[in-house]
Protein backbone atom coordinates (compact mmCIF):
# COMPACT_ATOMS: atom_id res chain seq x y z
CA UNK A 1 0.00 0.00 0.00
CA UNK A 2 1.47 3.22 -0.81
CA UNK A 3 1.01 6.22 0.33
CA UNK A 4 1.28 9.65 -1.14
CA UNK A 5 2.56 12.17 1.48
CA UNK A 6 3.55 15.07 -0.50
CA UNK A 7 2.60 16.27 -3.58
CA UNK A 8 3.35 19.98 -4.52
CA UNK A 9 3.56 21.81 -7.68
CA UNK A 10 6.23 24.80 -7.98
CA UNK A 11 5.35 27.51 -10.61
CA UNK A 12 8.49 28.66 -10.82
CA UNK A 13 11.17 27.91 -8.58
CA UNK A 14 12.86 31.04 -7.23
CA UNK A 15 16.27 31.69 -7.80
CA UNK A 16 17.75 30.92 -4.17
CA UNK A 17 16.09 27.57 -4.45
CA UNK A 18 17.15 26.45 -7.48
CA UNK A 19 20.34 27.15 -7.48
CA UNK A 20 20.31 25.11 -3.54
CA UNK A 21 18.91 22.33 -5.41
CA UNK A 22 21.60 22.54 -8.25
CA UNK A 23 24.25 22.69 -5.27
CA UNK A 24 22.97 19.98 -3.65
CA UNK A 25 21.51 17.22 -6.17
CA UNK A 26 22.85 14.89 -8.01
CA UNK A 27 20.56 14.65 -10.93
CA UNK A 28 19.54 17.06 -14.06
CA UNK A 29 19.87 20.48 -12.33
CA UNK A 30 17.04 22.96 -12.55
CA UNK A 31 17.80 26.45 -13.32
CA UNK A 32 15.77 29.56 -11.94
CA UNK A 33 11.87 29.75 -13.39
CA UNK A 34 11.04 26.60 -14.31
CA UNK A 35 8.01 24.36 -12.83
CA UNK A 36 8.66 21.80 -10.58
CA UNK A 37 7.08 19.11 -8.61
CA UNK A 38 8.18 17.50 -5.41
CA UNK A 39 6.41 14.10 -4.77
CA UNK A 40 6.96 12.15 -1.59
CA UNK A 41 5.31 8.37 -0.76
CA UNK A 42 5.63 5.86 1.38
CA UNK A 43 7.68 3.37 1.67
CA UNK A 44 10.63 4.55 -0.27
CA UNK A 45 11.61 2.19 -2.28
CA UNK A 46 8.33 2.51 -4.36
CA UNK A 47 9.97 6.10 -5.82
CA UNK A 48 12.10 4.20 -8.23
CA UNK A 49 9.00 3.05 -9.58
CA UNK A 50 7.20 6.43 -9.90
CA UNK A 51 10.36 8.02 -11.72
CA UNK A 52 10.08 5.74 -14.10
CA UNK A 53 6.38 6.44 -14.94
CA UNK A 54 7.25 10.62 -14.78
CA UNK A 55 9.94 9.99 -17.56
CA UNK A 56 8.66 7.66 -19.89
CA UNK A 57 4.84 9.67 -19.89
CA UNK A 58 7.08 13.23 -20.52
CA UNK A 59 9.95 14.74 -21.36
CA UNK A 60 10.88 16.36 -17.37
CA UNK A 61 13.89 16.18 -15.94
CA UNK A 62 14.74 14.45 -12.69
CA UNK A 63 17.43 16.95 -9.99
CA UNK A 64 16.08 14.89 -6.86
CA UNK A 65 15.32 11.22 -6.33
CA UNK A 66 16.20 10.26 -2.78
CA UNK A 67 15.23 6.17 -1.54
CA UNK A 68 14.86 5.71 2.42
CA UNK A 69 13.52 2.98 3.81
CA UNK A 70 10.37 4.79 5.21
CA UNK A 71 9.55 7.71 2.50
CA UNK A 72 10.87 8.42 -1.16
CA UNK A 73 11.07 11.97 -2.91
CA UNK A 74 11.23 12.85 -6.25
CA UNK A 75 11.55 16.55 -8.04
CA UNK A 76 11.03 16.99 -11.52
CA UNK A 77 10.93 19.51 -13.61
CA UNK A 78 10.80 21.39 -17.09
CA UNK A 79 10.70 24.98 -18.41
CA UNK A 80 7.00 23.86 -19.93
CA UNK A 81 4.74 24.06 -16.99
CA UNK A 82 2.18 21.67 -19.11
CA UNK A 83 5.03 18.82 -19.17
CA UNK A 84 5.69 18.78 -15.13
CA UNK A 85 1.76 18.77 -14.97
CA UNK A 86 1.42 15.80 -17.25
CA UNK A 87 4.38 13.98 -15.01
CA UNK A 88 2.18 14.94 -12.26
CA UNK A 89 -0.96 13.48 -13.97
CA UNK A 90 1.27 9.92 -14.88
CA UNK A 91 2.10 9.44 -11.23
CA UNK A 92 -1.03 10.18 -9.70
CA UNK A 93 -2.56 7.29 -12.19
CA UNK A 94 0.12 5.06 -11.78
CA UNK A 95 -0.52 5.32 -7.72
CA UNK A 96 -4.49 5.00 -8.16
CA UNK A 97 -4.86 8.37 -6.06
CA UNK A 98 -5.81 12.07 -6.90
CA UNK A 99 -4.05 15.13 -5.62
CA UNK A 100 -6.87 15.12 -2.52
CA UNK A 101 -5.30 11.62 -1.31
CA UNK A 102 -2.03 13.82 -0.65
CA UNK A 103 -1.61 14.29 3.03
CA UNK A 104 -2.20 17.84 4.44
CA UNK A 105 1.01 19.80 5.74
CA UNK A 106 1.41 19.64 9.74
CA UNK A 107 4.00 22.98 10.94
CA UNK A 108 5.62 21.33 13.54
CA UNK A 109 7.51 24.14 14.67
CA UNK A 110 7.29 27.51 13.28
CA UNK A 111 10.19 30.23 15.58
CA UNK A 112 11.84 33.44 14.80
CA UNK A 113 14.86 33.97 16.48
CA UNK A 114 16.19 38.15 16.39
CA UNK A 115 19.19 39.47 16.22
CA UNK A 116 21.96 36.47 16.19
CA UNK A 117 24.47 35.83 18.12
CA UNK A 118 28.23 35.46 16.42
CA UNK A 119 28.82 32.24 18.16
CA UNK A 120 25.57 30.75 17.69
CA UNK A 121 25.60 31.81 13.61
CA UNK A 122 28.95 30.00 13.71
CA UNK A 123 27.38 26.91 14.56
CA UNK A 124 24.47 26.78 12.06
CA UNK A 125 27.16 28.07 8.84
CA UNK A 126 29.65 24.57 9.87
CA UNK A 127 26.13 22.68 8.89
CA UNK A 128 24.58 25.11 6.35
CA UNK A 129 24.36 23.97 2.15
CA UNK A 130 23.04 27.63 1.61
CA UNK A 131 23.75 31.16 2.70
CA UNK A 132 25.29 31.97 5.76
CA UNK A 133 23.33 34.23 8.10
CA UNK A 134 25.63 37.02 10.00
CA UNK A 135 25.23 38.21 13.25
CA UNK A 136 22.68 40.54 13.91
CA UNK A 137 20.30 39.19 11.82
CA UNK A 138 16.80 37.14 11.73
CA UNK A 139 16.50 33.36 11.80
CA UNK A 140 13.35 31.79 10.75
CA UNK A 141 13.06 28.13 11.24
CA UNK A 142 10.54 25.97 10.25
CA UNK A 143 9.71 22.20 10.37
CA UNK A 144 6.84 20.91 8.50
CA UNK A 145 5.07 17.30 8.31
CA UNK A 146 5.34 15.67 5.90
CA UNK A 147 9.21 16.67 5.18
CA UNK A 148 8.33 17.62 1.12
CA UNK A 149 5.75 20.24 2.03
CA UNK A 150 9.54 22.19 3.43
CA UNK A 151 10.37 23.01 -0.31
CA UNK A 152 7.32 25.02 -1.06
CA UNK A 153 7.57 26.63 2.15
CA UNK A 154 10.66 27.53 0.97
CA UNK A 155 10.06 29.02 -2.42
CA UNK A 156 6.66 31.27 -1.22
CA UNK A 157 8.79 32.57 1.08
CA UNK A 158 11.59 33.79 -1.37
CA UNK A 159 8.76 35.18 -3.43
CA UNK A 160 7.38 37.29 -0.79
CA UNK A 161 10.64 38.79 0.62
CA UNK A 162 14.39 39.54 0.43
CA UNK A 163 15.63 36.99 2.72
CA UNK A 164 18.60 34.49 2.41
CA UNK A 165 18.45 30.94 2.17
CA UNK A 166 20.18 28.62 4.46
CA UNK A 167 19.19 25.30 4.80
CA UNK A 168 16.41 22.97 3.27
CA UNK A 169 15.72 19.36 3.88
CA UNK A 170 12.88 18.20 2.38
CA UNK A 171 12.77 14.40 3.34
CA UNK A 172 12.97 11.74 6.16
CA UNK A 173 10.58 12.29 8.95
CA UNK A 174 10.11 16.35 8.86
CA UNK A 175 11.29 18.55 6.87
CA UNK A 176 13.02 21.67 7.49
CA UNK A 177 13.88 24.99 6.69
CA UNK A 178 15.79 27.66 7.81
CA UNK A 179 16.18 31.60 6.40
CA UNK A 180 18.21 34.47 7.53
CA UNK A 181 17.75 38.89 6.95
CA UNK A 182 16.74 41.78 8.40
CA UNK A 183 13.64 41.78 10.64
CA UNK A 184 10.67 42.84 8.74
CA UNK A 185 11.86 40.97 5.50
CA UNK A 186 12.10 37.52 7.87
CA UNK A 187 8.41 38.60 9.33
CA UNK A 188 7.06 38.64 5.22
CA UNK A 189 8.78 35.32 4.80
CA UNK A 190 7.66 33.52 8.10
CA UNK A 191 3.91 34.85 7.20
CA UNK A 192 4.35 33.70 3.60
CA UNK A 193 5.38 30.46 4.09
CA UNK A 194 2.63 29.50 6.69
CA UNK A 195 0.16 30.94 4.76
CA UNK A 196 1.02 29.10 1.52
CA UNK A 197 0.97 25.32 3.75
CA UNK A 198 -2.07 26.38 5.09
CA UNK A 199 -3.34 26.86 1.50
CA UNK A 200 -2.15 23.15 0.82
CA UNK A 201 -5.32 20.66 0.59
CA UNK A 202 -5.07 16.84 1.64
CA UNK A 203 -6.03 14.52 4.21
CA UNK A 204 -4.93 14.47 7.43
CA UNK A 205 -2.12 12.78 8.76
CA UNK A 206 -2.39 9.01 10.60
CA UNK A 207 -1.14 9.58 14.34
CA UNK A 208 0.60 6.50 15.92
CA UNK A 209 2.60 4.71 13.37
CA UNK A 210 4.76 5.89 10.10
CA UNK A 211 2.90 6.64 7.03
Amino acid sequence: MITLRTFIFLDSLQDQLASYIGSTAKGFLPVPGVASLFVEIAPGLAINRVTDVALKATKVQPAVQIVERAYGLLEVHDMDKGEVISAGRAILDHLGVTEADRIKPTIVANQIIRSMEAYQCQLINRNKSGSMILPGESLFILETEPAGYAIFAANEAEKAANVKLVEVRPFGAFGRLYMSGSEAEIDSAADAAVKALESVTGKAAKKGKAE
